[in-house]
């Protein structure tokens, strides 16, 4: 239970207007962002970031505040936050009997407290209080701050809120979160929790069938992909072998994949493609649906000497829908001009709204981003150009969906016999 004496002083300098605020430090920040670096993608690595600068940021805080004989620990456990982190949202501390489970948000994007499907319906994973908790990471780092903005109990989550099953979340507006905390010291000894069914185990052909499904690299988010059934996903991810070996695996295929996968521009110029790339020209001369798509649809790349095409594939979660990613480029002196677009393909009229492309320097930094809006048959970044030796990326992504190819500007070199 919570130090009543302490208490007391937290509510008279910490909680302003049921809110408590705090500062997050730079050593916080640095600690999340080299561990966040573990991680398959970027969109796992931000996630990652986010979850421990306000898991480590709240621990500092419940050591200072609650009992000395009561010392909070990060469940499952440092070492297996790494697999939790890689997967979804959302980290958990055990405190004593309870266990309280922190929901980060970006300030900008709070409207509810928006708890993902596993900590509510794994029966190891559930908690008693779900924090509802916004991060408002600015320039300067010395500023940046979370706060709780309120919480909501296992049970109250499992009556009120509304399930998403396209995001697979449990939703709960923000008025009806418990705004002060002081009310978990009063609840503290009742019973929190509903009661939710055990999942059943994964056979070995189950098992063996999944992880060879989600070890592609492809797949940002495992748990959102629409033909395996919640059921199976969740006795995978509570199978602490199982979900050891997916996450290695995931890791392990980022590191190959980023030896491998660059394509060189020069080579185009040659008409020699990297894997999955094909000639716009030699698409234009055949017979193929795709061919007709571009037929019937200007696009903007002319006056390039080659251009390139690649398919890309969005996700079980669009409907299996694909666009297709189209590099042009030109030599101009010593260097390379180069056109990027994205267009709708397989009968498609439209891109999906809000798809976006956009311009990354080799370290992931962005230079252009442009987002697709309702009826946008194509969508294209700056004309550029690059001298050689320049490394970058295009990054195509769209709701959980994120897809980079890098590409160098490299001579060719020539073996002589």
């Amino acid at each position: 239970m919570w130090n009543s004496d302490n208490l007391e002083k937290l509510i008279r300098e910490r909680i302003l207007q049921n809110q408590l605020s705090l500062q997050i430090s730079n050593t916080i920040q640095h600690q999340a962002s080299e561990k966040a670096q573990c991680h398959s993608n970027r969109i796992a690595q931000y996630n990652a970031y986010v979850n421990r600068v306000c898991l480590y940021t709240f621990i500092n805080w419940l050591n200072d505040f609650v009992d000395a004989q009561i010392k909070p620990s990060i469940f499952p456990s440092e070492d297996d936050l790494f697999e939790i982190l890689e997967f979804m949202n959302g980290c958990a501390i055990d405190l004593g009997r309870r266990r309280i489970i922190i929901i980060p948000c970006e300030i900008s994007d709070f409207d509810c407290l928006c708890v993902p499907q596993e900590w509510i319906d794994i029966p190891s994973f559930v908690g008693d209080y779900y924090l509802a908790v916004t991060i408002d990471l600015e320039v300067v780092a010395s500023e940046s701050i979370m706060k709780v903005e309120g919480f909501a109990t296992h049970r109250q989550i499992k009556q009120f809120a509304s399930f998403d099953d396209r995001e697979r979340t449990y939703n709960l507006a923000v008025d009806e979160l418990i705004q002060s905390l002081t009310v978990m010291d009063v609840t503290w000894e009742m019973q929190m929790r509903a009661v939710i069914p055990e999942l059943l185990p994964l056979t070995s052909d189950e098992a063996n069938n999944l992880l060879q499904l989600f070890s592609n690299k492809a797949i940002i988010s495992p748990r959102l992909c629409v033909d395996v059934p919640f059921t199976k996903w969740g006795a995978l991810l509570t199978n602490d072998r199982l979900r050891k070996q997916l996450y290695t695996l995931r890791v392990n295929n980022l590191a190959s994949a980023n030896i491998t996968n660059t394509n060189n521009l020069n080579q185009w110029l040659n008409n020699i493609f990297d894997a999955g790339w094909q000639s716009l020209d030699n698409i234009l001369s055949s017979e193929s649906r795709f061919a007709f798509n571009f037929r019937q649809r200007e696009y903007a790349i002319h006056g390039f000497s080659v251009t390139g095409v690649k398919l890309i594939d969005l996700e079980m979660q669009l409907g299996n829908k694909s666009v297709a990613l189209l590099v042009g480029v030109m030599p101009e002196a010593d260097e390379l001009a180069i056109r990027v677009q994205l267009h709708a393909v397989n009968g498609e009229t439209y891109l999906p709204p809000n798809v976006k492309l956009a311009l990354l320097t080799k370290d992931g930094v962005t230079l252009q981003e442009f987002s697709a809006r309702m009826q946008d048959n194509f969508i294209q970044l700056k004309r550029f150009t690059c001298p050689q030796g320049t490394a970058f990326r295009v990054r195509v992504a769209i709701d959980s969906f994120s897809m980079i190819e890098d590409f160098v500007i490299e001579p060719v070199t020539t073996n002589h016999g």
